[in-house]
């Protein structure tokens, strides 16, 4: 049997208020913090040598991470700011076969890693998304990464993560939620970035 909402109208409405407080807050420590910026600059210059000399963007997450893998794949390859030509970027959440035939082979452990050292060219750029920082996964693609001489690049939380990584930019939270709105905030920042530097909007 259906029942009611077991809240008031007013605590909902708290609780609305409270949980925008709280992503406002994060996100405008993550304005103030200059580390976050001078990474964010590094990273976009990365990702634009690896473009521009013929490399690829690989992106990797789990659950709401997978989802933003393949929200930031879409930035580049087909545009964000404006148009341009498209930008090569592959997300490793996507192709249901390779993955399940991994998981099922190796273990969920290697879902990543396999296709960074099938896809994954030196020069290339690996983009890992873990709010955790432990995700075992994501942290065995950077592994196998490092190995292949791509680039490493890491989004996290406020704790960090637990792998050595090239760049790694952490949101100033410990809340799933709130990391996930500073890592597609950031991400769009970097693609814009990127956008402006591989492909300069011509004056109309």
């Amino acid at each position: 049997m259906l029942t009611s909402i077991p809240y008031s109208h007013e605590a909902n409405q708290a609780f609305v208020s409270n949980f925008l407080d709280r992503s406002a807050e994060t996100m405008n420590d993550f304005r103030n913090d200059k580390l976050s910026y001078d990474t964010m600059l590094a990273i976009a210059s990365r990702i634009g040598d690896a473009l521009s000399s013929g490399g690829k963007l690989l992106v990797a997450g789990n659950g709401g991470s997978a989802a933003d893998a393949q929200h930031i794949a879409g930035e580049f390859t087909s545009r964000l700011m404006y148009d341009r030509r498209p930008l090569a970027a592959v997300a490793l959440t996507t192709d249901s076969s390779t993955m399940t035939a991994i998981s099922n082979d190796y273990g969920y452990d290697y879902v990543f890693s396999r296709q960074v050292g099938a896809l994954g060219r030196p020069g290339d750029v690996f983009l890992g998304i873990t709010t955790s920082g432990r995700s075992p996964n994501v942290l065995r693609a950077v592994e196998e990464a490092q190995r292949l001489n791509l680039a490493t690049v890491v989004l996290c939380g406020r704790e960090g993560v637990q792998a050595e990584a090239d760049y790694i930019l952490r949101a100033p939270s410990s809340s799933t939620p709130l990391i996930q709105q500073v890592h597609i905030a950031a991400a769009h920042i970097v693609c814009a970035l990127v956008e402006r530097l591989l492909c300069p909007r011509q004056p109309s």
